[in-house]
């Protein structure tokens, strides 16, 4: 890991020639691509489908430290992401997850903000090109999208935290459950009707029955 921190405005050494000939950082990831509500939208919208559909055969729950979650599925046949070609193209890739757009450079939360490290000799690719991280992750209104995973990263914390602390205490199975269940619907399984994800997620957020503190 490298210990320098970059913004969205600096340059950082991560372009790897459009991973030409390459797939390995989409093969044999497990649970580890974690999508956000900003991923499932993406795909909702580019793929005309729903996340009911896309539980069928390309996303797949795991359980974090109590908190259920989706994560790009690995065909069992490859190791490979379900959305990854025979030809070892991505299928997704203008629509692709955070996470795989943001390898090999890594998030840190910090003073209530976002920040990028590199994730050195991450990529097997043989050399990379200096870019602006911004330029890098392809994201427009890089300044909302981040307010948005800080929020989120926040939110989970909060989540994790409830329940590790209910944990502790007798017949509380039936609260996780319904905490997790009311999780999934609010933020994944209900579809996002406005046109400005943020403005929506925002709201979501805010309701006071998945306030929990």
């Amino acid at each position: 890991m490298d210990a320098k921190l970059y913004t969205l405005n600096d340059m950082v050494r991560a372009g790897c020639n459009d991973c030409r000939g390459c797939s390995d950082c989409c093969r044999g990831m497990g649970e580890s691509i974690v999508l956000d509500p900003y991923d499932i939208w993406q795909l909702e919208n580019n793929l005309n489908t729903t996340f009911a559909g896309l539980m069928r055969d390309r996303i797949e729950f795991h359980v974090e430290d109590g908190l259920i979650l989706p994560n790009l599925k690995m065909q069992e046949t490859s190791d490979s992401c379900a959305f990854l070609d025979l030809n070892g193209r991505c299928g997704i890739h203008g629509f692709r997850p955070g996470l795989c757009r943001l390898f090999p450079l890594g998030r840190k939360y910090e003073n209530n903000g976002l920040y990028y490290f590199l994730l050195e000799d991450a990529c097997t690719q043989p050399a990379h090109t200096k870019l602006k991280v911004k330029k890098w992750l392809e994201i427009t209104d890089g300044k909302r999208y981040e307010k948005f995973l800080v929020a989120w990263h926040d939110y989970r914390k909060k989540l994790k935290n409830y329940i590790a602390e209910c944990s502790n205490k007798q017949n509380c199975d039936e609260l996780i459950k319904d905490i997790n269940m009311k999780f999934l619907h609010t933020f994944y399984e209900k579809q996002y009707s406005s046109a400005d994800f943020y403005v929506e997620f925002e709201e979501r957020i805010n309701e006071k029955e998945v306030t929990i503190l």
